[in-house]
């Protein structure tokens, strides 16, 4: 708060002041008043009415000064009346008070949009594990009678199991602290669930699947890691090269203080122009619009739950060459083990 705005806001006051010295000045004047005298009483009114002035003024300025830095430091501005002490001038008290019916008004509207998120939530994946049953059903019916069914039938079939997978999981990841569990958890277990699960695409596509590891185990949550590896490795399946043999590596070095898991495949790669833009919500690039459809939030949902749990993701890649991504666990005291 600044003394030159202050003034230009008291102007009136300042005029109307002006006035009544005048007046007082001429009055005294026409009862031919000792000019010591006036002289005295127009220095004594007008250090009283500066003095009025700046008492008003600092009380002000100390508030909204306050106010602001508070406003600067915030990041949620909103909790910014949280911070604030009640002021002692009746406009400080307006403003206070019409601060503090807004953002009751808004914490009540929160609540009742949250609870409609968390019902809508809770019917998504009431919905999801329901209609994860008949595919879990249809894909099963292909394995016992494989002469019945088409191979393209279970193919697209499984699609539509990791699309209804995709959205589980980028529900859960907005309620993230209400869902996932870190253990301790091996990464050797981790990758022969992931393999069984794309044993046949892996079999179909002619793709190799070479894991070097020893067994090494992380702070994580199991069901989270899966899905994230899940995600990665179909896009490795998905972009192969058909015009090389195409493989799969997992690789698991443990260093100090962190133990980083690579999946690479030497598939089509990815242009350097959409490196950066990988992980970004719905972003599927160069690669996404020539060889398959896709949505482009397997990548966007793993980088979300890997943030959660704590981990980091990477991506490095060269056209027609290979892909590389590496998920960092740290070695910390962070979490809380649960045995």
């Amino acid at each position: 708060m600044k003394w030159k705005y202050y003034i230009k806001d008291k102007i009136y006051a300042v005029l109307l002041f002006s006035f009544l010295f005048i007046f007082l000045f001429l009055f005294l004047l026409a009862f031919k008043t000792d000019m010591i005298v006036i002289v005295i009483i127009s220095i004594f009114f007008i250090l009283l009415f500066l003095l009025l002035l700046l008492i008003d003024f600092y009380r002000k300025k100390f508030f909204y000064d306050t106010l602001l830095s508070y406003l600067e430091q915030l990041d949620k501005k909103y909790l910014v009346l949280e911070m604030l002490s009640k002021p002692n001038f009746y406009e400080g008290n307006l403003l206070y008070e019409t601060l503090y019916e807004i953002n009751k008004s808004m914490i009540e509207n929160l609540k009742q949009y949250e609870i409609q998120m968390n019902d809508f939530k809770e019917y998504v994946e009431m919905w999801i594990h329901e209609v994860k049953i008949p595919i879990s059903s249809f894909v099963l019916m292909e394995h016992n009678h494989k002469n019945i069914f088409h191979k393209k039938s279970l193919e697209q079939m499984r699609r539509i199991e990791d699309y209804v997978e995709q959205i589980l999981y980028y529900v859960r990841s907005e309620n993230a602290h209400k869902d996932y569990l870190i253990t301790t958890v091996s990464l050797s277990k981790v990758i022969s669930v992931i393999a069984l699960k794309y044993k046949d695409d892996l079999l179909e596509n002619k793709i190799d699947f070479i894991v070097d590891m020893n067994e090494i185990e992380v702070l994580t949550d199991s069901k989270w890691l899966e899905f994230i590896m899940s995600q990665i490795l179909a896009n490795s399946i998905k972009y192969k090269d058909e015009k090389k043999s195409s493989y799969i590596k997992i690789n698991v070095e443990e260093q100090r203080e962190k133990v980083v898991l690579t999946i690479e495949d030497n598939g089509i790669g990815i242009p350097l122009s959409d490196i950066s833009k990988v992980f970004d919500k719905s972003f599927t690039g160069h690669n996404g619009r020539i060889k398959t459809k896709s949505t482009g939030m397997g990548l966007f949902i793993a980088k979300n739950l890997c943030h959660k749990l704590g981990h980091k993701i990477d991506i490095d890649s060269k056209k027609c060459e290979y892909t590389k991504v590496s998920i960092t666990f740290l070695k910390n005291n962070y979490y809380e083990v649960l045995k």
